[in-house]
């Protein structure tokens, strides 16, 4: 990991507690995060991490895989961060095991809501055509969180094929998120600027 991580922002003209909410509850999780299916919490460790299993379907297969989170909610900068470990044996899927966060802070127009994460990849050489395609479907999907926040247009309005209704200027469009940091590079380790609960979270694939 590390090669050429994957860095996502934008910003949502809404408050704390409601991108919080869009994003931690999984039910709400996966409405706007087209990486996802369906996300069911399983557990709790002794350190109050949340354990999960998640699933992605795609024609005619399921891909599931397992992970861990844990949030900070209480910062002396007013931000929340979200961190998270994830890992499957899936054959199929184009990951292996990955880890990343989230970062909300507040901003004059809302929230600046981040991510930063990166992953072994379980295609091999395909990967250089993957890892641009996961960005992208990160950026796209941010930018459909924020267009349901600030509209209150719910995303199932906007199926993934949306994005070539080139007619409707209002639809999600990833090219709206800011894929680099300001003061760095899109092919960089977006790990080193990840809160230090990531590394205390366990390897959800060690029982693997």
């Amino acid at each position: 990991m590390g090669r050429s991580g994957i860095y996502v922002e934008t910003v949502i003209a809404a408050d704390l507690e409601a991108v919080w909410t869009a994003t931690q509850n999984p039910a709400e999780h996966v409405r706007w995060d087209v990486r996802f299916t369906r996300i069911t919490p399983d557990g709790v460790t002794d350190a109050g991490a949340t354990t999960f299993a998640y699933e992605r379907r795609v024609p005619g297969h399921s891909i599931r895989g397992t992970g861990v989170s844990i949030g900070e909610t209480q910062r002396a900068d007013g931000a929340r961060t979200s961190a998270l470990r994830f890992h499957t044996d899936d054959p199929l899927s184009p990951i292996r095991a990955g880890r990343g966060y989230w970062r909300y802070m507040p901003h004059e127009r809302g929230i600046a809501f981040v991510t930063g994460y990166d992953y072994s990849p379980g295609w091999g050489i395909l990967d250089v055509v993957v890892r641009p395609l996961l960005g992208w479907a990160t950026a796209w999907s941010f930018d459909r969180l924020r267009i349901w926040l600030e509209t209150g247009v719910p995303p199932e309005r906007w199926p993934l094929w949306s994005v070539v209704w080139w007619w409707r200027a209002d639809r999600p469009r990833a090219a709206r998120c800011r894929r680099a940091p300001a003061s760095g590079r899109r092919r960089a380790d977006h790990l080193q600027d990840a809160p230090a609960t990531l590394a205390a979270l366990p390897d959800p694939g060690a029982a693997a």
